[in-house]
């Protein structure tokens, strides 16, 4: 028993740093490819109040809608084709789905993922790969179809054979979140009216701490700096301490909690932490991001601002189309550090059922 609870899961933490000015950086690719994003949290340093222009942003972000009992094979019509796949980013989600568990189903630009068990993959007889994380003989499969191809053109055989899979031989239907970035198209909400749906609103919650001890941060310093800047792990942890309001101020000897800020630290007067939590898409989170980046165009006493971004623990796919599970958490979330001179940390980490991030 006491080898078992020794036993750490794997977890993976990437961090590069980079700057937005540079012509190969990678900032938007990485956040335009996490595709299911629940929660962004922004930590403003000497800050007690949300600058009027990043509160407009958020303030803006619009809504999510959520949609009951949806058959997949509405994703596969001419019609929405033509008025979503065509003209805009969607996303939908299965929403209440347990991937390591359920049958789940997502939509990402161009492409509807399906991870399904063993029974309904065999019931679908649809071309599929075994999943990576259902161990031997494969209890899992992971399904995707090109909802872009020509051959998925109604009268196509391919389209023929997967609208059958999914209308008559196995229909599947979920609860779905969605969300739609192009405003001037038609909305979901009057699309999908011959269904249960419903707009649902960005939760937004802030609150200001109070004398804070904050790392020391260097740009250039990515793994930190003894005695003058604390590392990009580091931080990382601390960032997540202080995202779920756990306290720091503790000593390394504290029985009950040894959690204490890095070395060297500062004490910040007040500190701003907004969060929004919802079916949040990338071109939203790449409006924060931008909106940051024009946060140091006046004189501010920190030299930092951070936002973090969690994903789904049960989307089927994290990053681009690398398989996501579950195992102990579901963890998949990455966060940029932004600094006041263009350069930026990137942060991402996925749990033990996942692969390195890209």
């Amino acid at each position: 028993m006491l080898s078992a609870l020794q036993v750490c899961p794997r977890h993976l933490l990437v961090c590069e740093k980079s700057s937005f000015l540079h012509e190969k950086s990678r900032h938007s690719t990485h956040v335009e490819t996490h595709y299911y994003n629940c929660c962004v949290s922004i930590l403003l340093p000497e800050c007690g109040l949300l600058p009027g222009k990043l509160k407009h942003v958020i303030d803006g972000m619009g809504s999510y809608f959520v949609v009951r009992n949806l058959p997949l094979h509405e994703f596969l019509t001419q019609e929405f084709n033509d008025r979503f796949i065509k003209k805009g980013l969607f996303y939908a989600l299965s929403y209440n789905t347990r991937v390591d568990q359920d049958n789940c189903a997502a939509v990402l630009p161009g492409k509807l993922v399906l991870s399904v068990n063993k029974d309904t993959y065999e019931e679908l007889g649809l071309e599929g790969k075994p999943s990576l994380y259902s161990g031997k003989p494969a209890m899992r499969h992971i399904v995707t179809i090109d909802l872009t191809d020509s051959a998925m053109s109604p009268g196509g055989k391919k389209f023929q054979r997967v609208n059958w899979a999914l209308t008559e031989k196995k229909p599947l239907t979920f609860d779905f979140l969605l969300a739609w970035d192009n405003s001037e198209e038609p909305s979901i909400l009057s699309y999908f009216s011959k269904y249960a749906v419903k707009e649902c609103p960005f939760r937004i919650s802030s609150s200001v701490s109070k004398n804070l001890h904050s790392p020391v941060l260097k740009s250039e310093e990515l793994h930190g700096k003894e005695g003058e800047s604390c590392s990009a792990t580091e931080f990382f942890e601390w960032l997540g301490a202080v995202s779920n309001n756990i306290d720091c101020d503790n000593e390394s000897s504290s029985f009950i909690s040894s959690f204490c800020c890095p070395e060297p630290n500062i004490l910040i007067e007040q500190t701003h932490l907004c969060t929004i939590t919802g079916f949040i898409t990338p071109v939203k989170i790449q409006q924060l991001v931008n909106q940051l980046r024009e946060y140091f165009n006046e004189p501010k006493l920190s030299q930092w601002v951070s936002l973090m971004v969690h994903g789904f623990a049960d989307s089927p796919i994290s990053w681009k189309e690398s398989e996501h599970g579950f195992f102990k958490g579901g963890e998949n979330l990455y966060s940029f550090v932004i600094f006041n001179n263009e350069d930026y940390w990137l942060q991402m980490a996925v749990g033990t059922y996942d692969g390195c991030p890209p």
